[in-house]
């Protein structure tokens, strides 16, 4: 699977959209991101929509949020609405937005 790197010195005004690969959000993103996997790392942000098969936060994302899979590690800041099969969510994880777990299917 392809991996898409947006380091941390670059900041992002638009869509991101990988088709088959995944994408690793280190720097700023402002618009939607939409692949089968994405990471916010710890110094990333998303201001948009996020919609991909997995989907892992440790940084900050404000916008809506979509997935199968979705992990909040304890650093996580979400403002969003959420919608996901599955979610694990660490101690110390901040989720502020409506929350829709429909579980595995």
């Amino acid at each position: 699977m392809p991996s898409s790197i947006i380091e941390e010195d670059l900041m992002i005004e638009g869509n991101i959209r990988s088709s088959e690969g995944s994408v690793d959000i280190k720097g700023r993103v402002f618009g939607d991101v939409t692949a089968e996997m994405i990471t916010v790392q710890l110094s990333g942000s998303v201001d948009g929509a996020m919609s991909a098969t997995k989907i892992a936060v440790e940084g900050s994302h404000t916008g809506s949020l979509k997935c199968d899979d979705l992990k909040l590690a304890s650093t996580s800041q979400v403002q969003a609405d959420v919608v996901a099969k599955v979610m694990a969510t660490e101690s110390g994880a901040k989720v502020k937005g409506k929350i829709d777990i429909t579980g595995r299917q």
